[in-house]
């Protein structure tokens, strides 16, 4: 399995992310800006791309079979490759507050800490659907890695597309989330562009 080891904060300036984005906290330093050459159209959709699969923590091969199911989906393509992104279970654990970063989220789902309609699940690109209850497992509710989350995760608010109970440490999914429900700033239609050539 691939694994990316490309330091978190480096990689955020490359590409113009806010690390708060990530779920990560930085000191305010006085760096000065980058100074960038014009960009060039490729150059652009291939940023887009490569913070989309940064954010989410996908690699190539996996983010191209999500372009593809998105492309076969009815309806606007980058909007459905956003949905898909969305829906994968370790972003569901992160947006319900049950981990501080995705990167620990998807620690939390492989480690069997989390079930979903009560069943274990360990696999992080696992796709819910509208009504599946995502709780943290019985044997995990004492773990301070998920209560720490909760304590830093107090005043992030959960998306509109979900809805957590705090106290049972369970949330569901109330529909699939739609492109203005996502609080991102990634312009999905450069990606189809770069795909579509």
């Amino acid at each position: 399995m691939a694994i990316d080891r490309t330091p978190v904060l480096k990689r955020c300036r490359q590409l113009g992310i806010d690390p708060v984005v990530l779920g990560y906290t930085t000191k305010e330093s006085k760096r000065q800006p980058a100074r960038r050459r014009k960009e060039s159209e490729y150059g652009m959709q291939l940023r887009e791309k490569q913070k989309a699969k940064f954010i989410y923590g996908v690699l190539e091969k996996q983010f191209r079979s999500y372009f593809k199911r998105a492309l076969a989906m009815e309806g606007v393509t980058g909007e459905n490759l956003m949905s898909i992104l969305e829906s994968r279970l370790d972003n569901v654990v992160f947006r319900l507050g049950f981990a501080r970063t995705r990167k620990e989220a998807r620690q939390t789902v492989s480690h069997g800490h989390i079930t979903v309609n009560g069943r274990r699940v360990d696999i992080p690109s696992f796709r819910v659907r509208p009504g599946d209850l995502v709780a943290v497992a019985p044997k995990a509710k004492d773990l301070l890695v998920i209560k720490s989350a909760l304590v830093s995760n107090e005043r992030v608010s959960v998306p509109a597309w979900l809805e957590v109970d705090i106290e049972k440490l369970q949330g569901s999914v109330l529909s699939l989330p739609t492109r203005d429900q996502i609080d991102l700033d990634i312009n999905e239609q450069l990606i189809v562009e770069l795909y579509s050539k």
